[in-house]
């Protein structure tokens, strides 16, 4: 706990408890049961994503799932936007972790609000952010002043990708150090996303990835997935994957206005 003001919300004391224990199925009697408790899971969940929706369109903002493995590098890939973006985007930022607050002090100073959920805080150290955590988040932030929100999942290739959490647009940032085979073995998670930002290609005269290898077990699990490839570490194409995601505001807002989303002043 920190007793200084980083300028976003060290959001520590939750208040309530997670009311769901997803990993713990011990109490399940029959098959039927599970699939019935389950349902009834993700039934309540995406309620709460729609309200999250609603409440970020009548805001007239946007908001971007961004998933990864741990170590892909995407904590690094948003302070890049952020760094690139401060004088044209007003972005909030949830930083999802399970504990510390590390990842949120690294994209300081950059202008963006940034509200910061530790799952295991209350939430049952959970390995993603859902909707009720997302309601919770938004609180954190000012939506009257922004223009993005933009979610910095928990670090998983799997649950992320199960929980809709009110987004208008779901992407990932896949580091090359993770090997080829990835889409084939995690393909929820790339079949999910409308863009894959692939980074740290800085090290691929290091490794011995297969470039056409990925590509192919990326389209073969989501032939529609948009591939960029970056180095949030040397700016190396963010220039590019700053230009989907600002593709994707306009998308979602020429989409929301037909639901009553507030008209976006900066769009």
């Amino acid at each position: 706990m920190h007793d200084h003001d980083h300028g976003h919300t060290h959001d520590h004391d939750h208040g309530h408890s997670h009311e769901h224990d997803y990993g713990d199925h011990s109490g399940y009697d029959t098959g039927e049961e599970r699939i019935d408790v389950l349902e009834d899971i993700f039934s309540e969940n995406d309620r709460k994503a729609e309200a999250n929706r609603a409440a970020l369109d009548a805001a007239g903002v946007i908001s971007i799932n961004l998933m990864s493995s741990p170590g892909a590098g995407k904590t690094e890939f948003v302070r890049r936007v952020l760094e690139k973006t401060a004088e044209t985007t007003r972005y909030g930022i949830i930083e999802g972790d399970i504990e510390t607050s590390l990842d949120a002090d690294r994209l300081e100073g950059f202008g963006a609000q940034i509200s910061l959920l530790n799952t295991g805080n209350g939430f049952g150290g959970e390995c993603h952010l859902d909707a009720p955590m997302v309601t919770h988040a938004l609180e954190g932030l000012d939506l009257s002043t922004l223009d993005v929100v933009l979610i910095e999942n928990v670090g998983n290739l799997v649950c992320p990708a199960e929980f809709e959490v009110g987004e208008h647009a779901k992407a990932m940032v896949f580091s090359i150090t993770e090997g080829e085979d990835k889409p084939l073995k995690y393909p929820v998670m790339f079949r999910s996303v409308g863009a894959i930002f692939v980074n740290k290609m800085d090290l691929a005269p290091y490794l011995d990835f297969d470039m056409d290898l990925f590509k192919r077990n990326v389209h073969t699990v989501n032939p529609d997935a948009e591939l960029f490839f970056v180095s949030a570490k040397t700016g190396e194409g963010m220039d590019e994957a700053i230009g989907w995601l600002e593709a994707a505001r306009q998308t979602a807002h020429a989409a929301g206005k037909e639901n009553g989303m507030k008209e976006d002043e900066h769009a």
